[in-house]
């Protein structure tokens, strides 16, 4: 049986609100904010950041193949709890518990098997397959950010400056495809679908990892051009040279032409001009 945790927001929370509308299970709450259970009250976990309660979460267990709250964390502060061990049968039952209108397959999403993690619960064999699971969420765009297409670099070997860069996005709810300035990818920032208005926010991991990239590709591009237009420069200074030397050689012809050739008849004033 495998050994899993129930999740914890810790006190890295920046209160961006991010993960509260991913919690399949209601089990998210704003600092402050009594949370309810079969019809019963209770209070605030915590009354400074969002909390979750532990008797309400699955750890998505059922509905995803990832923790939905952890994967939208601008911050990775939605983290395992050592402090409650809990197996994934039981985080199963705790979903078919709150979700009883719910039917969950024998093939249930789970990130515990996605990993390598051996099933613990097997649900009737008769049950409808449960809906897809989404794929991790990437970070979308702001609605006044979305753009249709990526720029094109700026011809003659220029690039735009790294706040200017479209990144390419894809919305992990509906697939469709846009694109955000690199200027509004931060950390924190709550992002748009243009096309479901699903909502994300980018994390911090994620957000070193474009611009790292970002970086690293800018750099190597001017490098590259650079070397490009020193070669050119020594190309072109060659060039120069071959055809200063030949002009050179092509007026001492004529040179030589005004003081002998024009003298010489036939066969003898013809080689003067070839």
């Amino acid at each position: 049986m495998t050994a899993l945790m129930a999740t914890v927001i810790t006190s890295e929370c920046i209160n961006c609100g991010a993960c509260e509308p991913e919690c399949p299970n209601t089990a998210i709450y704003q600092g402050g904010v009594e949370w309810e259970l079969d019809g019963q009250t209770h209070a605030a976990i915590s009354n400074d950041i969002f909390y979750i309660v532990p008797e309400k979460c699955t750890e998505c267990v059922g509905f995803f193949d990832h923790e939905a709250c952890a994967a939208v964390c601008p911050v990775d502060c939605c983290v395992p709890d050592p402090k409650i061990p809990e197996s994934e049968a039981v985080l199963l039952e705790r979903a078919k518990k709150l979700h009883p209108e719910t039917s969950f397959a024998a093939d249930f999403p789970s990130r515990f098997r996605k990993d390598g993690g051996a099933a613990t619960a097997a649900p009737a064999a008769d049950a409808p397959p449960a809906a897809a699971s989404s794929p991790a969420p990437v970070p979308a765009a702001p609605r006044a950010a979305v753009e249709p297409a990526p720029a094109e670099p700026v011809p003659g070997g220029a690039l735009p400056t790294l706040d200017d860069w479209e990144i390419p996005i894809l919305c992990r709810e509906c697939d469709g495809e846009y694109t955000v300035a690199f200027q509004y990818l931060r950390p924190g920032v709550v992002f748009y679908c243009p096309h479901c208005q699903a909502s994300f926010v980018p994390t911090r991991t994620t957000y070193l990892e474009i611009a790292t990239a970002l970086e690293r590709f800018q750099g190597r591009w001017e490098r590259a051009f650079a070397a490009f237009e020193e070669s050119r420069h020594r190309e072109l200074a060659a060039f120069e040279e071959r055809q200063r030397a030949e002009l050179a050689e092509f007026e001492q012809r004529l040179r030589s032409f005004t003081h002998e050739g024009q003298t010489a008849t036939g066969t003898a004033r013809r080689r003067w001009f070839n």
